[in-house]
């Protein structure tokens, strides 16, 4: 499983999950869809679009990763979990293949959310991206819309060193004569973009360029530019002849969380004291979250900080503000970075505080040390997210 190991589980290859389609009859071709890629704020816009729909009256599908509380998170529709029981007949009926194929934990999931959505009769699914997008096992559909949300440095050792040779990963889920949003004008890659959609067919909308303004039970400021890419991408689907009317919109909007379960992001937990978490965990992300983050109020800052071992750390941590007190701490999987490593590093930028044994330490240390006028922020990784929600 790529996000607990990291690059020893990573499969840049398509023959798996193509395999598995046909085992499964081609269960993606029985459904329409929406592919969602980008650095940052897919997670997001793929719930704003699923919410919106919903709200619109159709029955949505809706696959996302990674989860952060229960497997089933992943797979929804409406809403609404696949029960355990469908997750083991799954795995029960196609139990032989699924083993003498050797599928990855990812491949055999996006078999699963095909399947089941299939066999749900979804009127639409929003498939979001594992990674990349080119080579991921989701990109066998053909959508009726590709959404593209950003381009950053991130998972530069599978995709690229370059925003270009970044852009072109992600740009390959891009397919003929399917209209593309893309979510933010960057100047630097718009090239990449236009060359694929040219040797395409296709047309390319920049959400950026579109003036939106709806209120959101979601309130990190950064979701301006999801809520934008959403809605652009909402516009086309009315164009493709989808009943969506404004009143869906914003009541969509309205209910995101409760309509689709959406978690961490911006998620506040407790009030007093003030107690954040978000799963941001890049340079571009980050950079909006620290930004929302010295807007607040508070009397001392706490931050419950841990980070996976893959991360370029001299890209993260000048982010953060020096004048807070730091609680380093390890995710509970492999591929998290050692606390006292990560305490050494982050030294180096003036950041300071202690390393703890896990991350529920950490927190209860920060929850101990806190007034009800400081702020405690939990983040660096969606793990450690997932291990205080």
């Amino acid at each position: 499983m790529y996000q607990r190991q990291g690059k020893t589980a990573f499969k840049k290859d398509l023959t798996n999950t193509l395999a598995l389609a046909k085992h499964l009859k081609n269960p993606h071709e029985r459904f329409r869809s929406v592919h969602v890629a980008g650095t940052n704020g897919k997670g997001s816009t793929s719930h704003m679009l699923a919410s919106i729909l919903q709200e619109s009256g159709y029955n949505v599908g809706l696959y996302t990763s990674p989860h952060l509380k229960d497997f089933r998170e992943r797979i929804r529709i409406n809403g609404e979990p696949i029960g355990e029981q469908q997750v083991v007949d799954f795995i029960e009926n196609n139990q032989v293949f699924l083993e003498e194929h050797r599928l990855s934990f990812f491949e055999m999931t996006v078999g699963l959310a095909f399947d089941y959505f299939a066999d749900q009769r979804v009127d639409i699914a929003i498939i979001e991206v594992g990674l990349g997008g080119r080579l991921d096992s989701t990109n066998i559909i053909t959508p009726l819309v590709s959404v593209i949300t950003n381009i950053g440095y991130d998972h530069t050792q599978f995709l690229g060193d370059t925003l270009s040779e970044i852009a072109a990963e992600k740009g390959g889920i891009i397919k003929d004569r399917v209209p593309v949003v893309i979510g933010e004008q960057q100047e630097e890659i718009e090239h990449v973009f236009f060359d694929i959609a040219l040797e395409r067919d296709t047309t390319i909308a920049f959400a950026e360029e579109d003036v939106v303004n709806y209120e959101m039970d979601v309130v990190g400021s950064y979701q301006q530019k999801n809520l934008t890419t959403a809605i652009r991408t909402i516009t086309e689907l009315q164009r493709l002849g989808f009943t969506i009317k404004e009143d869906h919109i914003i009541e969509g909007l309205k209910h995101l969380v409760q309509n689709t379960g959406l978690l961490g992001r911006w998620q506040i937990l407790e009030q007093h004291p003030l107690t954040i978490c978000d799963t941001a965990h890049n340079k571009e992300g980050l950079i909006y979250v620290m930004q929302q983050l010295s807007e607040q109020s508070y009397e001392e800052l706490h931050i419950v900080l841990g980070v996976v071992n893959d991360k370029n750390l001299d890209t993260i941590l000048p982010l953060f503000p020096k004048k807070a007190n730091y609680y380093f701490c390890k995710p509970n999987i492999p591929r998290g970075l050692n606390a006292t490593k990560l305490q050494d590093q982050a030294g180096a930028f003036g950041l300071l505080g202690k390393a703890y044994t896990s991350v529920n330490h950490a927190f209860l240390s920060a929850q101990d040390a806190a007034n009800q006028e400081d702020l405690i922020f939990i983040g660096g990784s969606t793990f450690v997210v997932a291990e205080v929600v």
